[in-house]
Parts: C-alpha cells; sequence; structure tokens
C-alpha cells in the first residue's frame, strides 16, 4: 500500500497509549504517508505503556496552528485519559468534527472513540471500542459491535492494542481511498 503524500493528522494529548498511536504512525510512514503529531501544547508528549510511564513523543503541531483543510486523513490514538483529555476541548472536537463532515477517513482504537461520540458524528454508524464506551456509543446513536476492528464509510475503529495489526491494515486501506461521500447524520449532510 503506498499512501505517498498523504498528510495525516494524528491527534493526541499526554497519556496516550504508546503503541496505539507508534505502531499506526510507523505503518503510516513505512507507507509514504506525512504524520504529525497535532495536541493541545508545544513540546512533547507522554505515552504510557499499559501503567506505566512511556515515551515522550515531539509535537510538531498545536491545535490552533491547523486546520483539517491541511490534512487528508486523522489519526486518534487511546489509552483512557489522552480522549478523556480532549474531548473537554472544543478545539479538538471540532477539529474531528471537520474531518468527518468532509468525509476524510478517520482511525480511531481502543477509548479515541470518545472524541467520535464528543464531536456528535457516531449516530447511524457502526463501531468497535474499548467495550467500556458501548453505552457511550450507543446512547450517541452508533451501534457498537466486539470485533477487532469495524469499517463504515471511511471511519476505523479498533478494541485494544492487541488489535493492532488489523487496525493498521484497515487504517491504510480507507486512508489510501480518500474522501468518503457520505454525509454524517445530525450534521445536515445527506446519509448514502
Amino acid at each position: 500500500m503506498h499512501l505517498d503524500g498523504l498528510r495525516v493528522a494524528a491527534l493526541s494529548a499526554n497519556h496516550f497509549e504508546q503503541s496505539e498511536l507508534t505502531e499506526p504512525m510507523r505503518a503510516l510512514r513505512d507507507a509514504g504517508a506525512k504524520v504529525s503529531v497535532v495536541s493541545l501544547k508545544g513540546g512533547s508528549i507522554r505515552g504510557k505503556q499499559g501503567d506505566t510511564p512511556g515515551e515522550e513523543i515531539p509535537v510538531d503541531r498545536t491545535l490552533d496552528q491547523v486546520s483539517s483543510d491541511e490534512f487528508d486523513a486523522l489519526l486518534i490514538p487511546g489509552g483512557v485519559k489522552n480522549p478523556d483529555i480532549l474531548r473537554q476541548d472544543e478545539g479538538a472536537v471540532g477539529f474531528v468534527r471537520d474531518f468527518a463532515r468532509a468525509g476524510k477517513p478517520i482511525a480511531a482504537i481502543c477509548h479515541a472513540p470518545w472524541m467520535l461520540v464528543e464531536a456528535d458524528v457516531v449516530r447511524g454508524r457502526r463501531l468497535t471500542s474499548y467495550p467500556s464506551l458501548r453505552t457511550d456509543i450507543r446512547n450517541a446513536g452508533g451501534e457498537w459491535v466486539d470485533e477487532a476492528v469495524v469499517v463504515d464509510q471511511g471511519i476505523v475503529t479498533s478494541r485494544r492494542p492487541d488489535d493492532i495489526p488489523q487496525f493498521n491494515a484497515k487504517m491504510l486501506e480507507e486512508f489510501a481511498e480518500g474522501i468518503h461521500q457520505r454525509g454524517v447524520a445530525g450534521t445536515g449532510a445527506a446519509r448514502a
């Protein structure tokens, strides 16, 4: 799979699950994509590996320096605290919403679908996530399923780090396809 020139934003704050950011970023870069780590603040963000601190990852750009128009696709890693921090920031929520409304592919793993819920883009969609999010997804109008990876019109979701190989494969495939024409229910766009 070749993604030469594809511009991907990796949206993350501190406390991301390390493998859920580093392994998808590696797969994207190996395929030729240009990945920019976007966060709330500059400098670096620190991940975690289970319950232990992980490595620091340099932040390329802050949310106030970017627009979704500059990117072709969005990656959101999990970790319980990472999406919980991000979903409290209206700029981060709006960034995710803009990708979905434009039909740009999004890959969200583990607890990251909380950002999709907060952005109000799950209504009428089939998703998976870490099991503790199932009620949140259902309450937001989505269909939650317990599968390693689920794709619904350009949105790729997975449950946990063990699913990363399947997640990466589908992420690369959907990112290569580019814009998906289906509108997002609840945003005024037509559903295909």
